[in-house]
């Protein structure tokens, strides 16, 4: 739930807060006064786009600031960005536009991505306008809002359907591209078999290329090599014949040890037994160094043989790979390629069974989604329809329908369900089409041509009232939906979002008094001059400011959107009217919450009888 809002430098509005009712809060105006920026103001805060002409004129950014009472789907978008909600278990979203355009989004006080508040706005915020009417008449747009209404019962064989698609339309893409590029592959397949040819011929081993080269320097070099190697071990053990002149460092070490020993002094004895240790280390040198002298090879032929070898490696490092582990591993990557790529009767045979078996799979699936979405198609237009006869539609009906979608045998998509051919898409196999019935008699028509802007109004309302109970997003913003709606069917309008506002948060801008008589929280945005007086008295650039509405001061509201009456008696009188009307129609919903409003029971509020009257009516309730 949005518990506050605040807005600053977005169009005309300077500064402005907006606390917000847990029920229906409506936001009411004079034409231009800047209700359109609360809602642009909420877009952002759900991750909308930015426009740099969306600020405030001077201004050096726009920021919309919102308090969220958020629940568990919101904390957890905001705890896998580390963000954190307050100490009473809010969450504040910021988002910031330059006057250049830029745009910046925070979280529970973190820098975040613009698209995490999309997906916070996805688990809180629902935002319905005028535009969203029109996508209602798109049939993917009506798949989906069916889909919403059914849920999870829908969800889970849908997701299974479209894993088994995706596996289903591999198969087939793969079974196409060996049959129909046989010649191609083949030739591909001779190409992988010949370079697997020629490098088990030579079967090189890992690393096989370094160490030739290490081996072929040491066999070069072997008499430079053995004369050092001698030369250490000599100085190291001594040579045949010992030169006096020059003893061995083992001799020396030995008679250095026997002279500590006899020397009596403990701290000398001491360094004896270090000089014991060193001792035996360069034993240990001289050892291997007599063994690499006897390993040492200088044969020419051995030399010939790795140079050899060395040349049958490089010719396959200059055909396959930087060095012989890359050729290695261009077998291995072949062996797998060549492995898939075999177009014998056998492999296509076997792949032929395995689309035709995930094809009668996906058609279980694809019927469990179809029978899923006949079942609430059905409830979803008894609900809906409900709402429009207390819409002042009292004859209308509202068909859900759930059709196949045909497709043609040879299309890559075609799929065979039951008796018939369908379009296997990523949404399954249906098609669902929104009908209305505009009176009795009436032959269903699409909503594209059955609905006026006002009826269409009435059918998006009344198919959110439908959907209240299966939408699990706590708030729920319209903007203008009564738009073309006026008389009774206005104040069935209001008593309608008034319902929904006893599961949903609701926010409304209206024009029609009818709706905002319903509201819990009455907010109006006034343009005033920037140093604070009436707009309009010559005083400067007028900005508009956002007021909550007391009592009284609800009256001359809803009298001034009565054709401009607030000045006059009559009016305030209609308008208190008004409010009584819908505070008895509340307390009505409020005790009996499943019963349709009688459409009689709002005469009162739009017969305008105390205007013929030309008397005050007290407010009810």
């Amino acid at each position: 739930m949005l518990a506050e809002m605040r807005i600053q430098g977005l169009g005309v509005i300077d500064d402005a807060t907006l606390e917000l009712d847990p029920g229906l809060t409506v936001l009411t105006g004079e034409t231009g006064a800047g209700k359109t920026m609360v809602v642009t103001g909420l877009t952002l805060l759900g991750g909308g786009r930015a426009e740099a002409s969306r600020v405030a004129d001077g201004a050096p950014r726009a920021v919309v600031e919102g308090r969220f009472s958020a629940d568990a789907a919101a904390l957890a978008v905001a705890d896998e960005v580390g963000a954190d909600p307050d100490d009473d278990g809010t969450l504040i979203a910021v988002r910031t536009v330059s006057a250049d355009g830029r745009s910046r989004a925070h979280l529970g006080g973190r820098s975040v991505p613009v698209g995490v508040l999309s997906r916070l706005a996805e688990a809180t915020l629902a935002v319905h306008g005028q535009n969203d009417q029109l996508r209602l008449l798109r049939p993917a747009e009506q798949r989906a809002l069916l889909d919403r209404f059914a849920g999870e019962a829908v969800a889970e064989p849908l997701e299974r359907y479209r894993a088994v698609r995706a596996e289903w339309q591999r198969v087939a893409a793969e079974l196409v591209e060996r049959r129909d590029g046989a010649r191609r592959l083949a030739q591909e397949a001779d190409m992988l078999r010949h370079g697997l040819t020629e490098i088990g011929a030579v079967d090189p081993q890992p690393r096989e290329d370094g160490e030739l080269v290490d081996l072929a320097r040491r066999l070069a070099a072997a008499d430079d090599l053995r004369e050092a190697a001698a030369a250490a071990q000599a100085a190291l053990v001594g040579a045949d014949e010992v030169d006096p002149d020059s003893p061995a460092a083992l001799a020396l070490i030995g008679d250095a040890r026997h002279r500590l020993a006899g020397a009596g002094d403990p701290e000398l004895t001491a360094l004896d037994a270090r000089l014991g240790e060193a001792l035996a280390l360069l034993g240990d040198v001289g050892t291997e160094l007599a063994g690499y002298l006897d390993r040492l090879d200088a044969d020419p032929e051995r030399l010939a043989q790795v140079l050899s070898r060395q040349a049958e490696l490089k010719a396959l490092t200059r055909k396959y790979a930087a060095d012989i582990d890359g050729v290695i591993a261009w077998a291995d990557a072949a062996k797998e390629r060549l492995a898939g790529i075999d177009t014998s009767d056998e492999a296509l045979s076997a792949l032929t069974a395995r689309r035709d078996a995930l094809a009668v799979d996906l058609a279980g699936h694809a019927a469990e989604v179809t029978a899923v979405r006949t079942e609430s198609a059905t409830r979803l237009a008894a609900g809906a329809t409900a709402e429009l006869a207390g819409l002042a539609m009292p004859d209308a009906r509202l068909l859900v329908t759930v059709a196949p979608r045909l497709a043609a045998p040879e299309a890559p998509d075609a799929l065979r369900v039951g008796d018939a051919t369908l379009a296997a898409g990523a949404d399954g196999v249906d098609e669902v089409e929104l009908k209305l019935v505009a009176h009795g008699g009436a032959q269903p028509q699409p909503l594209h041509k059955g609905a006026s802007g006002g009826e269409l109004s009435r059918v998006m309302l009344a198919l959110e009232v439908a959907l209240a109970g299966a939408d699990p997003v706590p708030t729920m913003v319209f903007d203008e939906v009564d738009a073309g709606v006026g008389g009774r069917a206005a104040v069935e309008i209001g008593r309608r979002l008034a319902r929904l506002a006893a599961r949903h948060q609701v926010i409304v801008v209206t024009h029609l008094p009818q709706v905002a008589a319903y509201a819990d929280r009455h907010l109006v945005v006034d343009k005033t001059s920037r140093d604070g007086s009436a707009a309009g008295n010559g005083s400067g650039r007028t900005s508009s400011r956002v007021r909550t509405l007391a009592e009284g001061d609800r009256i001359v509201e809803l009298a001034r959107m009565l054709a401009g009456l607030d000045d006059t008696d009559t009016g305030r009188a209609h308008a208190e009217e008004l409010l009584g009307a819908a505070r008895a129609h509340r307390e009505a919903d409020r005790a009996e919450p499943a019963s349709p409003a009688p459409v009689a029971a709002n005469r009162s509020a739009s017969s305008g009888r105390a205007h013929k009257a030309g008397r005050k009516v007290p407010a009810r309730g």
